[in-house]
């Protein structure tokens, strides 16, 4: 520690009064290793030998509703804490506690109360989150600020070293609770920040030119036994596997992430889809050195990635997932058309498979969908923008260009956003406010029935998609009297024909769009 540890008066309040009425009372957990990184905890955590009914005796407002002996504390409730503060970190105050066997992996059978607080930190998952402090409190509501720090496995050596190892044997923890293993992985990246974290310190890798001083490792052992374990994952729930990938990469070397979860094989358990991509090579616009597989780009791609925003992330970890099965012939000339509906098939599929809100799956298998949009100075105009925009929403274009960038400098290219992409953000502010919706036309479905005499049903909604596909080629037809001219052209056709008329455009725009891919590539 380089620096004293200084305590909410709340909590030193509620430490207090657990002693006070004869209870033990430590503070413990992950707050104690965030203290001790100086860093403000996101909650507390105090651990005593009183049971859930005596806690409540003493705080008759905390809420006990689980079966691991946890009570709840709400700030207002405590003593001392303004009305201002009330929203602040969760304080709960745990029964020490031995847990017994765990047949599903993830919960014990049973729980049972433990009479120490060496018992309790003994059943913990890591060295740097078994550490337990205990503050010196007195009668006189005040503290002399002295505290004591009880490490019973290491935790302080291992915080110094910047390690993540297992209390006791890894296997026998991993056994327990098999989510731990994704919890490693997460801790590594999270607590290494800036740095860029490890896999393991185990012989074969130690002497790798990736490691960086201040990065975090997972401790031999404790690696090996995730390796061991990893088939364990299966018997965790999709959702919580989800919540802990998703700390990973949204942490600041999510790439770091990845690559421990492949190593480990925790990723064969939940994305098998990116383990296909390992070895897969690329083609002559991916020809970068270290990023000419599939599965080294969607990694580079993860680390430069530019927003912190889970769609993206996930959109730009998943946008060439399609790449392996939709690869035709060899060596440099191979291709990859169709790579990006192939690749949102498959992210739709990860992404439903692990429980993701139905918000974030639409939004990034939309952002993985479009990816490849084309866009050349010279030969796309402000129609081919306006599509686009039709395509993505205007709310979505600085995403797609996120994942566009994390895309371009995951193949190796130096620069992020050259000119061509700097233009077509000029263009889409420019078109911003033209109509690529059948809402922003100058007409409507009721217009339509006034002016043309038209029944309500389906033709009406035909006749403004076939406008709306001519006004997004040329805005100047957005007016009243051009439409309606030409909606009166369009209603001498049957249902079917405006049906076909419609597709038939949509066919020539994707098709045009795909020959400018073919013709030129867009990294440049």
């Amino acid at each position: 520690m380089t620096k004293k540890i200084e305590f909410p008066q709340y909590i030193i309040e509620v430490i207090r009064k657990l002693e006070w009425a004869g209870f033990e009372a430590y503070i413990v957990g992950g707050c104690v290793r965030d203290l001790m990184l100086e860093k403000e905890p996101k909650d507390w955590d105090i651990a005593t030998n009183g049971k859930p009914e005596e806690i409540l005796k003493i705080f008759p407002d905390g809420k006990y509703e689980n079966d691991f002996g946890t009570v709840m504390l709400p700030l207002k409730y405590i003593e001392g804490v303004e009305e201002k503060d009330w929203d602040g970190p969760n304080v709960e105050i745990t029964t020490y506690r031995i847990e017994s066997k765990y047949s599903d992996k993830r919960h014990p059978d049973e729980v049972k109360f433990a009479k120490t607080l060496g018992e309790d930190l003994s059943r913990r998952d890591f060295t740097v989150n078994a550490m337990a402090i205990h503050v010196a409190c007195n009668m006189k509501h005040e503290t002399k600020d002295k505290y004591e720090i009880i490490d019973l496995f290491g935790g302080q050596e291992d915080l110094k070293n910047k390690i993540i190892r297992a209390v006791g044997d890894a296997n026998e923890r991993f056994d327990e609770d098999a989510l731990r293993m994704m919890r490693a992985v997460r801790f590594a990246v999270q607590l290494s920040g800036n740095n860029k974290s490890q896999i393991t310190n185990n012989k074969q890798i130690s002497n790798s030119k990736s490691q960086i001083q201040n990065s975090w490792t997972i401790e031999e052992k404790t690696f090996l036994a995730i390796k061991k374990n990893a088939k364990n994952l299966r018997f965790i729930s999709q959702e919580r596997i989800r919540d802990e990938f998703n700390k990973i990469i949204l942490s600041s070397d999510p790439s770091g992430g990845v690559e421990l979860l492949v190593e480990s094989k925790l990723m064969d358990e939940f994305i098998p889809e990116i383990i296909e991509a390992i070895g897969i090579k690329q083609n002559r616009h991916h020809y970068f050195g270290p990023y000419n597989t599939v599965y080294a780009h969607l990694l580079a791609s993860l680390e430069k990635c530019p927003s912190s925003k889970l769609e993206v992330r996930l959109a730009s970890f998943l946008h060439d997932i399609g790449k392996p099965k939709s690869k035709r012939g060899t060596g440099e000339m191979a291709t990859f058309y169709s790579h990006e509906y192939v690749g949102a098939k498959m992210a739709e599929k990860i992404l439903e498979r692990m429980k993701y809100p139905r918000k974030v799956i639409e939004k990034t298998v939309m952002l993985v969908k479009n990816h490849m949009f084309y866009y050349n100075v010279d030969e796309v105009g402000e129609s081919g923008v306006r599509r686009v925009v039709q395509k993505v929403g205007v709310e979505n274009i600085n995403d797609l260009i996120d994942v566009r960038i994390a895309d371009r400098l995951g193949s190796g290219v130096a620069k992020a956003v050259p000119y061509k992409l700097r233009h077509f953000k000029f263009m889409v502010e420019k078109v911003s406010h033209d109509a690529i919706s059948v809402k922003q036309l100058k007409i409507n479905g009721n217009d339509l029935i006034k002016e043309l005499k038209l029944q309500p049903g389906p033709k009406i909604g035909a006749i403004l998609d076939v406008m709306l596909a001519e006004v997004i080629d040329d805005q100047k037809l957005n007016n009243k009297k051009d439409l309606l001219n030409l909606a009166k052209a369009l209603n001498k056709k049957d249902l079917n024909d405006l049906r076909v008329m419609a597709k038939k455009k949509i066919e020539e725009e994707k098709k045009e769009e795909e020959e400018l891919m073919k013709k030129k590539y867009w990294v440049e």
